[in-house]
């Protein structure tokens, strides 16, 4: 164990003696070393002004490294960071980092600048410090000291709305994803909820800080430990196999992966380990059962907004009282009947126009199927095309032509919550990634949501959170939008629950607290395999696809490894970098080594599929009533 603690005058030789063994390390002659030595000697009136951390061992004392933030706001400088030679490669000098960056974020400091001896550039990259040859500090320009190499930060406290989600603090994350989706009971959702089991994964990125996982099924092992690594989590507790046959479970307790709340309570010493501590339990959603096992009031009608048809209601009454002029609804017909469907589309088509047809409720695209024209004709008349879509009502609604330019996003979505005493906390805005109707993942971070979408989206999404938080609802929610291609945003529907763009969120928040603040974060949910993979190569992928993307300046998170090992194999990734252009080329390298890896893979299964196995396998999903 290491303990960080200020530095005090009276060690300031014993500083100093570490400071030249550590730099002696590297193989520097001794005439150089005594170059550097007034450079690096550390006079005991400094130690204070200098604000030097001392990292030492909690067991026996020793001072094993050190490290100084100098300079006054709004730029710091890491004037010194050195680990004793003994101590090298235990994590010391990533403490100290870390630490340093912390304390810039918390004295008011904005840019973290870094002068580093050329032998250290690489522990700087893998902190998340990004390579600056020249860089303007306040007073003018400056330039490195020949020699070293310039890396700065941009000190960033942890965002305001992730501390007031779970108070800034540990958290327990139930996955209860399928149990969400099955209280709907909607036509267009998976009896199966195969989806919503491989999503719970999901769970390891419910807030910034998880100290639990809760999830329905098993998940490989090392997985959580791989992740934990990288957003530097510690000591995170695994639940897994609850609800699908999993240990402990009464052989007669009849649930499934959609009662994981119901399954938890089942285990008394589970549930009271989960919820004695005090700590916050950050559900997929609010359901009846997690409101028993959190010891929550249950109000099923918190949740109607949840309806595609509640929601446009909703959206419709904001709009009456004015004030958000570049927002458009689009016109929305409920059709009780498949015949009054028929007759709706039929005369849609016939005017020239295209139709989205909405189930009530579904995720990730699920229940929502776009029309055109042509394709009714095609289908030969609009009874045709319903008879491919799931039973049961249907909303029909106008379909609203998107940007002319094929660089401008289509698919926008605001991301809030209301906290327990009703407030509305604005999380963001992030891009979506949409095939047809179906869901594909998100990007967020800064910029990313055009100028002249931002203002529109931020406040009719803060003015739905107030409705919701009048209307009872406490918790996650966000609101889906597409732009037409005069310059506004249609709402199209509110999720009262987690999102993608939420976990994309929760990521960018703790890198921005742990490596510097302007992280893009993406989240592909479903990154092809071509293969299922062996626990071993699965490993081996993620290891390669963690030092590739490390190297392009990016960091790989695998999201939801489980669908690896599906008969139409995938796995859901998270992408961090600075930049986009870096993001791009991560999302490139993980998809193309995705597809070699399975390829090697693939000739072997084929050969033990029976006849008809692949066909059918690649025909699931289509139609355009999938659930992500």
């Amino acid at each position: 164990m290491v303990k960080l603690r200020a530095a005090w005058p009276g060690e300031a030789e014993e500083l100093t003696a570490l400071v030249l063994r550590s730099k002696a390390y590297w193989g520097y002659d001794a005439a150089f070393l005594a170059s550097c030595a007034p450079e690096l000697r550390i006079p005991a009136g400094e130690v204070e002004g200098r604000r030097i951390v001392v990292a030492e061992d909690a067991a026996g004392g020793r001072v094993l490294g050190l490290a100084s933030l100098e300079g006054a706001p709004p730029v710091a400088r890491l004037g010194l960071l050195f680990v004793d030679p003994e101590a090298i490669g235990r994590g010391v000098g990533r403490r100290l980092y870390r630490d340093a960056l912390r304390r810039a974020a918390e004295l008011g400091f904005r840019r973290l600048l870094i002068d580093a001896d050329p032998y250290a550039a690489g522990f700087y990259r893998a902190m998340g410090a990004l390579g600056s040859p020249e860089s303007r500090a306040a007073g003018g320009e400056d330039v490195p000291p020949a020699g070293l190499v310039r890396f700065e930060a941009a000190p960033a406290p942890l965002a305001d709305w992730a501390r007031a989600w779970t108070g800034g603090g540990p958290a327990v994350h139930v996955g209860n994803v399928a149990e969400y989706n099955t209280q709907f009971a909607d036509a267009s959702l998976d009896r199966e909820q195969r989806a919503a089991h491989h999503y719970a994964c999901l769970a390891a990125f419910y807030s910034p800080w998880p100290v639990a996982l809760v999830l329905p099924g098993a998940v490989p092992p090392g997985w959580i430990e791989r992740v934990g690594r990288l957003l530097e989590w510690e000591g995170v507790e695994v639940y897994d196999g609850l609800a699908d046959g999993g240990p402990g479970l009464p052989p007669d307790a009849g649930l499934s992966d959609a009662g994981l709340s119901d399954a938890v309570r089942a285990r008394p010493a589970l549930a009271g380990r989960l919820t004695s501590a005090g700590l916050p339990l950050v559900p997929w959603g609010r359901t009846a059962a997690f409101a028993r096992l959190a010891g929550l009031r249950w109000r099923p009608r918190e949740l109607r907004y949840e309806s595609k048809s509640a929601a446009h209601g909703l959206f419709g009454r904001i709009l009456a009282g004015g004030g958000h002029p570049r927002i458009l609804l689009p016109g929305q017909w409920p059709a009780p009947t498949r015949r009054a469907a028929a007759r709706l589309l039929a005369a849609r088509a016939e005017a020239g126009e295209s139709t989205v047809l909405k189930s009530e409720h579904g995720v990730g695209g699920s229940g929502t199927t776009v029309v055109t024209p042509d394709r009714v004709r095609a289908a030969g008349g609009a009874r045709a095309v319903l008879r491919a879509l799931p039973r049961g009502p249907l909303l029909v609604e106008e379909y609203v032509s998107g940007p002319a330019g094929p660089d401008e996003p289509r698919d926008l979505t605001y991301d809030g919550f209301v906290d327990e005493a009703g407030r509305v906390h604005e999380v963001g805005g992030a891009v979506m990634d949409v095939a047809g109707a179906g869901y594909r993942g998100a990007t967020v971070g800064p910029g990313v949501v055009p100028a002249w979408a931002e203002e529109p989206l931020l406040a009719f999404g803060e003015a739905v959170g107030r409705e919701l938080s009048a209307a009872g609802y406490r918790g996650w929610f966000d609101v889906d939008f597409v732009a037409d291609g005069a310059g506004r945003l249609a709402p199209t529907e509110t999720n009262l629950r987690l999102t993608g763009p939420s976990i994309a969120f929760m990521v960018a928040a703790r890198l921005d607290a742990l490596r510097g603040a302007g992280h893009f974060v993406r989240i592909a949910d479903r990154v092809g395999l071509g293969a299922r993979l062996p626990g071993a190569a699965l490993d081996e992928l993620c290891e390669t696809l963690e030092r590739g993307c490390a190297e392009l300046g990016a960091v790989f998170l695998p999201a939801i490894p489980t669908g690896a090992f599906d008969p139409a194999p995938w796995l859901g990734v998270l992408l961090a970098a600075h930049s986009t252009d870096v993001l791009d080329a991560a999302e490139a390298l993980v998809r193309a080594e995705a597809l070699a890896v399975g390829a090697a893979f693939a000739e072997d299964q084929r050969a033990e599929e029976p006849p008809g196995a692949s066909a059918s396998s690649k025909s699931k999903g289509e139609g355009g009533f999938r659930v992500t």
